[in-house]
């Protein structure tokens, strides 16, 4: 199974748990990969709003809200950041990695939801990578931006188009609320 991610995507964040509980259950192999989704910040209410803006910002708020209560059902700390902030280094990163990437990547999302880190500096990338048991020093990140770029590519043309997506076969699965599903083809695959 391949499981794209973005660590500044609130539904890839809130999907790691069942996601890996998934894993874990059925002994599932999957490859961890990065996916440079576009994220919306919630705007401020204007003075002089179309019937649109109103919708878009509306529909914003309650995204986040559902997302907050989501994470508070998981017991998950989430804090919606003032100002979006790109992931790209730290997504490199996680495409260069050898070794099992589960402890960079909960150590990302907590970075990113919870202290607000910044994932494209160098310095708390590594420091991620050194707390996370990887070895930082042998990792130069910026050399893997056009891997990044070519493996972005590739998730399009799987069909990927945002995160949590999960990539089994040929079917391509966008969201969570699919892991039910997944799970009852993970049982008939196995059978």
């Amino acid at each position: 199974m391949r499981f794209y991610l973005d660590f500044k995507s609130p539904a890839a964040y809130l999907a790691m748990r069942p996601t890996l509980a998934l894993v874990h259950k059925h002994g599932l192999d999957v490859r961890w990969l990065p996916y440079l989704s576009s994220q919306q910040r919630v705007l401020e209410p204007m003075a002089q709003e179309t019937r649109g803006e109103t919708h878009r910002r509306v529909r914003a708020l309650a995204r986040r809200d559902v997302h907050l209560m989501y994470a508070d059902i998981q017991g998950l700390e989430m804090i919606f950041p003032e100002h979006l902030a790109q992931t790209d280094l730290a997504l490199c990163a996680l495409l260069a990695l050898k070794e099992s990437p589960v402890d960079f990547i909960l150590a990302a999302f907590r970075s990113y939801w919870v202290d607000h880190a910044d994932l494209n500096d160098a310095d708390v990338v590594r420091e991620l990578l050194a707390t996370s048991g990887q070895d930082p020093p042998t990792l130069d990140v910026r050399n893997y931006a056009e891997s990044l770029a070519r493996n972005q590519l590739d998730a399009q043309e799987r069909g990927v188009v945002d995160v949590p997506a999960y990539v089994i076969g040929e079917q391509v699965f966008i969201g969570r609320e699919h892991l039910p599903w997944i799970e009852q083809m993970v049982i008939e695959l196995a059978a």
